[in-house]
């Protein structure tokens, strides 16, 4: 939002006509656009359109020399794309009354003497009161008080390069400012139910009956106020730089996070107390005041702000979304904490270029689901599960106590806050959000991720992965820092003076180096190494997380089926069939299956020892992988050899249908593929979803295991596929993380293990 915003506009309409209230900032300007590619700043590499300007055939003529870097500079302004309305011919003057701003009010106007002597349109003090964006603001303001049939709904309206959201409200036609019930329309569907968003701003405080019982709706009768519009006015974006279709959810974001929520206040507080008219008289007195003594608009800006609390209210809002933080504004007497998205921008460009990643993009839709519609969109954060921890950040001061200090206290706003003062005591980055809500005795999904939500839209907090008390967390450096290094160097000396911890540099270099290790890589092995430190390092961890500069490397687990695995999955078939159906297990030509075996061993010896060896090929890479497989038996080969040793086990027309089991063997059809199958090691992507023969695979991985260890095996292999963290395999199997430990050294030949971020 920062590369768009231009302006915040409050626009006033009345019998009188309609004006700009207030603006911030004083003197906004729209970015520069070029018409066409600009050339370096060197001179050297011209475009084509000053290249048939200046082209001549004589080799010598100085048309042909580049021009200077000066002479680009002084005719860089026939690159920019200029608005029609930003060259004024000022022959043409402005009538008195279009030249001097109106506030717009019924009141007469006070006295312009100093004026009437001087050339109105050749003043630049008109200029600063009345033109805005190079257009006079009463032609803006009154585009942007449209008809009443045209109010409580959206606005969008783009000019040039300039688009304006807003939603303008007005006084009913008794002249009455009230709320209205809102108009559902069963089975309305598309974009005309976004005309419905008025609803929701008159909903929050209509109260309507049947009976006529109750109390009629406030109202407040205006004097002279007919429409306002709190507008924002943004740079419209490039359309060859903005992703197709982003535009549109781009500006509905920022309507409904800011331009709807602030105008649903004004609307409320204008019909319980006639706010917003009292405060455009003050703003617009001011104004004729300041009009009316000739003194600059700057000094009119900078007065406003102390006798209004709209005018700072725009003044925090605009520098807050300008600089992506928090904005904490007061509309007469009532605190708001608005914001947008934080990576709302990159929606405008590029996926490549920011590699977005957006929760409502993922495949699981179950993660957008359980973040809620306010942050499923431009924040990009981390999956809501309960294996994830929450960090408290820092920023102003969460009072919950402020809720209890009242004198009216609602008993459902004491329960709240006497909850979220529990939650924050509890909650620590060495505490899963499954152990909070186990000892606040909360229910996960109901209590505690409607708190997390809470804090993190607040950005009190943010979800990271959890911490080892011990620091014994494996970290790496975070691809990039959004505050310089020399800026982060500093902070953290300031914060951790001790001489026990280095620079943040030295830090940042040992974290790195150790990412390369291949065991004792966690944090106290490779950083702490003194258990006396652990507390001091721990801060040093939550400083640096809050701050983006870590990431948590978590083990991701695969299983391998290897050749000997195979191969014996398969005897073990053939003699079942063998058995079964009553045929000589030495075949027809007298051979054995081991002869077999011991054949193939022979001709292929390091291929056959690097496939049982199991182990090693886990570290190959999957380049190496592809290149080893490729170094094993052709099937052509292989289905030669094996044919012709037992010819019993494959038909002669090459068809492996023995290998399909039989009825009479009791055993399903687990379709057993091709004799490469035995020779290839492969990966079970999803042992979850395995297919019988995979299964058969599974099972004979714990041959000559002990019983208690297979049961583990079976019961936690189903999250070995790479995708699963091992946090969450220790929250789903409900294991810790010494009886994983435990498996994965008993199943160390089959199973692939490496880190990766979550």
């Amino acid at each position: 939002m920062a590369e768009t915003l231009l302006s915040i506009l409050l626009v006033t309409s009345s019998a009188k006509g309609s004006t700009v209230v207030y603006r911030w900032p004083p003197f906004p300007e729209s970015c520069s656009r070029l018409s066409r590619p600009k050339p370096a700043a060197g001179g050297l590499e011209l475009d084509n359109p000053w290249r048939a300007a200046n082209f001549s055939d004589i080799p010598n003529d100085p048309a042909n020399k580049p021009q200077s870097q000066e002479t680009l500079q002084d005719d860089a302004s026939d690159y920019e794309w200029k608005r029609p309305t930003t060259i004024r011919d000022r022959s043409i003057s402005f009538s008195r009354s279009a030249a001097l701003p109106s506030s717009g009010r019924s009141s007469p106007s006070k006295d312009l003497a100093p004026y009437e002597h001087e050339d109105l349109e050749e003043s630049p003090l008109t200029d600063e009161y009345n033109c805005l964006f190079n257009y006079s603001s009463q032609f803006l303001a009154g585009m942007l008080c449209p008809h009443r049939s045209l109010c409580h709904q959206k606005f969008e309206l783009v000019i040039d390069d300039l688009a304006f959201i807003g939603h303008p409200v007005c006084v009913e036609a008794d002249g009455a400012w009230r709320f209205k019930p809102e108009k559902r329309k069963p089975g309305s569907r598309g974009r005309g139910s976004r005309n419905s968003d008025s609803g929701r701003m008159d909903e929050e405080r209509s109260e309507t009956s049947t009976n006529g019982d109750l109390a009629p709706p406030p109202q407040t009768q205006s004097s002279w106020l007919d429409t306002f519009h709190f507008v924002l006015v943004l740079d419209l974006p490039d359309q060859s730089s903005s992703a197709s279709g982003n535009i549109a959810r781009y500006f509905d974001v920022i309507y409904d996070q800011i331009a709807f929520t602030v105008t649903a206040v004004l609307f409320q507080e204008q019909v319980i107390s006639n706010f917003v008219e009292v405060e455009c008289d003050a703003l617009g007195s001011l104004k004729d005041e300041y009009v009316a003594k000739g003194k600059p608009f700057a000094d009119y800006v900078t007065h406003a702000q102390r006798v209004s609390s709209i005018a700072p209210a725009m003044k925090t809002l605009y520098e807050a979304i300008k600089s992506s933080t928090m904005a904490y504004i007061t509309i007469h007497d009532l605190p708001l904490e608005l914001q947008l998205p934080p990576y709302l921008d990159h929606l405008l460009h590029s996926e490549d270029e920011y590699e977005l990643n957006f929760i409502d993009r993922h495949e699981d839709e179950e993660e957008a689901r359980v973040w809620g519609r306010d942050l499923s969109f431009g924040w990009r954060l981390p999956a809501l599960a309960p294996w994830k921890s929450l960090l408290l950040l820092d920023g102003e001061a969460l009072d919950p106590y402020l809720n209890l200090r009242g004198p009216h206290v609602r008993p459902e706003e004491r329960t709240l806050a006497e909850g979220l003062i529990k939650f924050l005591e509890t909650a620590s980055v060495t505490l899963s959000l499954a152990d909070m809500a186990s000892l606040l005795d909360w229910d996960l999904e109901s209590q505690v991720y409607p708190t997390v939500r809470w804090l993190v839209h607040h950005r009190r907090a943010k979800v990271v992965d959890i911490v080892h008390s011990g620091l014994k967390t494996i970290f790496t450096l975070a691809p990039k820092f959004e505050t310089p290094l020399s800026k982060l160097s500093v902070d953290f000396k300031l914060e951790f003076p001790q001489p026990s911890i280095p620079s943040l540099p030295l830090l940042l270099s040992t974290i790195s180096a150790s990412s390369s290790k291949q065991s004792d890589n966690h944090f106290f092995a490779t950083v702490v190494r003194s258990r006396e430190l652990i507390p001091l390092y721990h801060d040093v961890v939550l400083w640096m997380l809050k701050r983006d500069l870590l990431h948590t490397l978590h083990l991701h687990i695969r299983v391998i089926a290897t050749s000997e695995l195979k191969l014996r999955v398969r005897q073990a078939h053939e003699r079942k069939v063998d058995k079964v159906s009553g045929n000589d297990p030495r075949g027809r030509k007298g051979r054995s299956r081991r002869t077999i075996e011991e054949e193939i061993a022979e001709e292929h010896p390091n291929d056959g020892k690097r496939a049982t060896a199991g182990v090693p090929w886990l570290s190959l890479s999957p380049k190496s992988a592809r290149t080893y497989s490729r170094r094993l038996p052709s099937e052509d080969s292989g289905r030669s050899r094996m044919s012709e040793a037992s010819g019993s086990l494959i038909p002669e027309d090459g068809e492996d249908r023995f290998y399909e089991v039989s009825e009479e063997s009791g055993e399903e059809n687990v379709g057993w593929g091709s004799v490469d199958d035995t020779l290839c090691p492969g990966m079970i992507s999803d042992p979850g979803t395995a297919t019988p023969l995979e299964r058969k695979w599974l099972t004979a991985m714990s041959d000559g295991k002990d019983e208690y260890i297979a049961r583990r095996f079976e019961q936690i292999n189903r999250y070995f596929d790479g995708k699963r963290t091992d946090d969450e395999i220790l929250f789903r199997a409900e294991i810790s993380r010494k009886q994983l430990r435990e498996v994965l050294h008993h199943y160390e030949e089959y199973l692939q293990t490496f880190l990766h971020p979550s």
